[in-house]
């Protein structure tokens, strides 16, 4: 088989990589010139990148956000979001580090139960209407948001979307993922509450005349439609409801979401124009483009030649299986966004850890697992909750850039996976 599709994959790749990170063209633009040369040279399948047993676009993930964008573009009618940014701002008593404890402490609950994208997409809009309210940049705390989140999510099976994916390959439970990644998700979220302090500080900026203001303002005013909130409450619990059942009735997150969608608009009669209005569509092309450049590079044999390169090294000493799992996911899975990488990498990770004794076997999903989920924050375009938000926060007017995100990405990446490591090495190899 000639070398040459992998070869021009690779290239292409890597050059719409650095032409994303360094943002001299605008990022859609990147990914559909990119997506369009891979189809052209025949690196992708053909018609079947949209569909059938070669699809490389993802469609769960590109319809559970647009179900997800309609609703909260539905609820934020109601006014409750900026209910929430007036308690936060009063609660923190408009101090920088305490509010961002707070915003990322809702965060990192709501993750576990939700999917990332879900919670930040219900986040996001709370914290950039706090900020502008105490006059402060909203880019610090989007930014914690999204690396808690990505953190938090690892916790549960529905957490995280590569749990999804090495829960239904590897036949681990809902309980198992809460017994064995719970706890360090919750080590690693603590870690992470004290880093931000650190790593943020010369971000918070706190103005005692703006915070006066706030205190001021009775929250509950803000809300213009009660009728319509407690309409869209209830069907929004029930959405979430559909998502921590989807393991058992089988209905996919994706259609919980749209059923979601059109309920919600059915029982508020909401403006259409409005709600549409919210819906981040150059986000939702963003991805289409990303999945089809992912799908050249698996189609073309790169991801599973990287990783059988690197199953190959570790032979038979399964605490270095580990460590290539944790460290070599973390590092890969921030390039190739971790959804599509862990979907490609999991028959590996399923070969080697049939070559181990049951226990060892687990110990190596689990590694491959936190590798995965904590990729998510290596880069902007890691995971698909970081490229909301910066969608989100490019409309807003406060836009983030891609080393602006990703150079906190990097060290809280490290951070956490150093973290990971040392538990699985204390938990299943000692």
């Amino acid at each position: 088989m000639s070398a040459w599709p992998a070869i021009a994959a690779t290239v292409i790749f890597a050059v719409a990589f650095l032409f994303i990170a360094t943002e001299k063209i605008n990022r859609v633009a990147v990914v559909l010139g990119a997506a369009g040369l891979m189809a052209l040279l025949g690196l992708v399948p053909g018609s079947e990148v949209f569909y059938g047993h070669h699809s490389g676009i993802d469609w769960d993930v590109i319809f559970l956000l647009l179900g997800m964008m309609i609703i909260v573009g539905v609820i934020k009618q109601t006014g409750v979001f900026e209910f929430l940014a007036i308690w936060a701002a009063q609660r923190s008593q408009g101090r920088p580090y305490r509010l961002m404890v707070l915003l990322v402490a809702i965060t990192g609950i709501a993750s576990p139960f939700l999917d990332n994208v879900t919670t930040v997409m219900l986040v996001a809009p709370i914290t950039i209407s706090v900020c502008r309210r105490l006059g402060i940049a909203a880019a610090p705390y989007l930014i914690a948001e999204v690396l808690a989140s990505n953190i938090a999510g690892a916790a549960t099976l529905i957490g995280d979307p590569p749990n999804i994916i090495i829960g239904s390959r590897a036949g681990l439970s809902f309980n198992d993922f809460l017994v064995h990644m719970a706890p360090v998700a919750a080590l690693m979220f603590l870690a992470f509450v004290l880093l931000a302090r650190v790593m943020f500080r010369r971000s918070f900026e706190y103005h005692p005349e703006r915070f006066a203001a706030v205190r001021e303002m009775d929250a509950r005013a803000a809300i213009t439609d009660p009728a319509m909130l407690t309409r869209s409450l209830i069907v929004l619990t029930l959405v979430m409801v559909g998502f921590g059942l989807h393991t058992v009735t089988g209905v996919d997150v994706a259609i919980v979401a749209l059923i979601g969608a059109g309920a919600m608009v059915l029982v508020t009669r909401a403006a259409t124009a409005k709600y549409l209005a919210e819906v981040e569509w150059s986000t939702l092309v963003f991805f289409l483009g990303l999945f089809v450049m992912v799908a050249g590079l698996t189609e073309t044999g790169v991801i599973e030649q990287v990783g059988q390169w690197a199953t190959s090294a570790v032979g038979d000493s399964w605490f270095a299986g580990a460590t290539s799992l944790i460290f070599g996911s973390a590092v890969l899975g921030a390039f190739f966004d971790n959804i599509p990488y862990t979907a490609t990498m999991a028959p590996i990770v399923e070969n080697i850890a049939a070559q181990a004794d049951p226990q060892t076997g687990q110990a190596l999903w689990w590694s491959f697992a936190l590798g995965a989920d904590l990729s998510g924050n290596g880069t902007a375009v890691a995971a698909s909750a970081n490229i909301v938000v910066l969608g989100l926060a490019a409309r807003a007017g406060q836009p983030i850039s891609f080393w602006q995100f990703t150079r906190y990405g990097i060290v809280t990446t490290v951070l956490t996976t150093l973290i990971a490591w040392g538990y699985v090495w204390l938990r299943y190899f000692t």
